[in-house]
């Protein structure tokens, strides 16, 4: 018949679950879609269960979402028998089982599926066609072509840019509103426990089903959970609850405590939407527009401190560091500039340590497959990277750990921003610190077995201490060119040889005996 459209197989990946997509508009008759629970996925590294658990929970409602709307889908459980757990094979089958004339997939976002998918088109002999996921605001290279000809790639111009191209708080002759970009230094609050932080009690799940059925199919997870009462979004719906509450109650002090920790709060103001953010529930737009009209409605009592910083980690931050990942992969996954080589301490797995801080930070991610930046950066990432730990055990407990963890955005706040290990392409100067500055941001720091304001490598002297000052003596040449290292590198060369040895001596007995602490 003259016109006649071709039987077409679409398949989503499990972080591709826009509702909103130009997909799920129009003639659908002719389409069959396919989503698949696979092994493909689950095991390439070794993740959270709360993870595996979501993204397949997620998976599952969507697929329920697109049947309600009377979509035909090929949905392949875990042991449904025709899932041979690898995606170009179940592709095959799915296009000889229903004769497909024409395959499209929308563009996935790590390199390694995409590499995949590519591979597999070329083999094809029918049509095929890849979609944008129209998620993101730039495109795959918007960000290498932004920062052409540019000595460096400095996120906080290209955020800039982002505001004025895309009107967001601003005004006037594209000026930003209040009259600063940036209110970072507002956002450097410790918490003490002088305000109220109300506690979501909104929806919760029993994934008993999928828990038990990993287990019996012996995927191997780590982390804890409870199946009975899991209360993270894995719907749209869900998934706007999480974003409505936080606006309503978090956001008025989010700016404030960004940066804290406390033993007390797992999440303090932080608003957990990133899942739901980097599974495509949520469009970052919408997120976005609603977080600022929630200020423009309440801007008495919600100052724009509290507002811009969160602007800046989606708009700015998440846009630039998907930039970054799409210009320098796949070379960016070998980078280990700094030669680091030691071992990832088997208390990153267990959370059993008696470094209060590590203990923390750790547990909450065994507990709740979360972390906020500060905890991922100047805690577990900062001890890391003073230990000198390969970045590839970095990268990969951090892929595994974090509900939100997605390759495009993790390996280049991890191997970038955490690790120095692509020698500043993402941050000027590595992110390190001694035990100083974590208790500047949080409580960790008190009734710790060893003491912060020991300075002198003392048996109960905080190891920080120690790892920081070592650290910096054995990575001081990859510095020496490193305006930014001056200061540090000159405390560090004025310092007594006695003294520094002492440091070293401590340093090297933790990073070799990480057990003992």
């Amino acid at each position: 018949m003259a016109g006649k459209k071709p039987k077409t197989l679409r398949f989503i990946l499990g972080d591709q679950l826009n509702h909103k997509h130009s997909w799920f508009k129009g003639d659908q008759d002719h389409i069959i879609y396919h989503m698949a629970e696979m092994r493909q996925e689950t095991d390439y590294v070794k993740h959270h269960i709360q993870k595996v658990v979501a993204f397949f929970q997620a998976m599952r409602e969507f697929a329920e979402w697109l049947e309600d709307k009377g979509m035909q889908v090929e949905y392949y459980r875990f042991r449904e028998s025709e899932n041979t757990h690898d995606l170009t094979k179940n592709l095959k089958q799915l296009i000889k089982k229903h004769d497909i004339e024409k395959f499209e997939y929308l563009a996935p976002d790590e390199y390694r599926l995409d590499q995949q998918l590519k591979e597999f088109c070329k083999s094809l002999d029918i049509e095929w066609e890849g979609y944008d996921t129209e998620h993101f605001f730039t495109k795959r290279k918007d960000v290498e072509k932004y920062f052409e000809g540019k000595k460096r790639m400095t996120m906080e111009y290209f955020y800039r840019d982002m505001r004025k191209k895309h009107d967001i708080m601003i005004e006037g002759d594209k000026e930003p509103e209040g009259g600063k970009w940036n209110y970072d230094k507002s956002n450097r609050n410790k918490w003490n426990g002088d305000t109220d932080i109300p506690k979501e009690k909104g929806f919760r799940k029993d994934v008993s089903e999928i828990v038990d059925m990993l287990e019996e199919e012996g995927v191997k997870t780590f982390g804890r959970i409870d199946k009975t009462n899991f209360n993270w979004p894995t719907s749209r719906a869900d998934a706007l609850k999480v974003l409505n509450y936080f606006c309503d109650n978090l956001l008025v002090h989010f700016g404030d405590y960004q940066d804290a920790m406390h033993t007390d709060e797992e999440y303090l103001y932080h608003s957990r939407v990133s899942f739901a953010l980097n599974s495509k529930m949520l469009h970052p737009r919408e997120v976005i527009d609603k977080v600022v009209d929630k200020w423009r409605e309440d801007n008495r009592k919600i100052d724009i401190s509290q507002v811009e910083g969160f602007v800046r980690q989606i708009l700015g931050w998440r846009e630039f560091m998907r930039g970054v990942y799409w210009k320098e992969m796949p070379s960016y996954a070998r980078c280990n500039k700094l030669d680091n080589q030691y071992d990832l301490p088997e208390f990153y797995w267990t959370g059993e340590t008696d470094m209060n801080c590590l203990k923390h930070s750790i547990n909450n991610s065994l507990d709740n497959a979360y972390a906020h930046h500060i905890q991922r950066l100047m805690i577990t990432g900062n001890y890391a990277l003073l230990t000198q730990t390969h970045p590839d055990q970095v990268c990969d407990w951090y892929l595994g750990v974090y509900i939100d963890a997605i390759e495009w955005v993790e390996i280049t706040n991890t191997r970038g921003m955490s690790q120095w290990a692509d020698g500043g392409i993402v941050a000027t100067k590595p992110y390190v610190s001694s035990g100083s500055y974590i208790n500047q941001m949080s409580n960790y720091c008190k009734g710790c077995k060893y003491k912060v304001s020991k300075k002198n490598a003392e048996e109960d002297a905080c190891p920080f201490n120690s790892l920081y000052w070592n650290f910096l003596d054995d990575k001081q040449e990859f510095f020496k060119n490193n305006q930014r290292m001056n200061m540090m590198l000159s405390t560090l060369n004025k310092m007594n040889k006695d003294k520094l040895e002492r440091h070293k001596n401590r340093a090297n007995d933790v990073i070799k005996n990480p057990g003992k602490y």
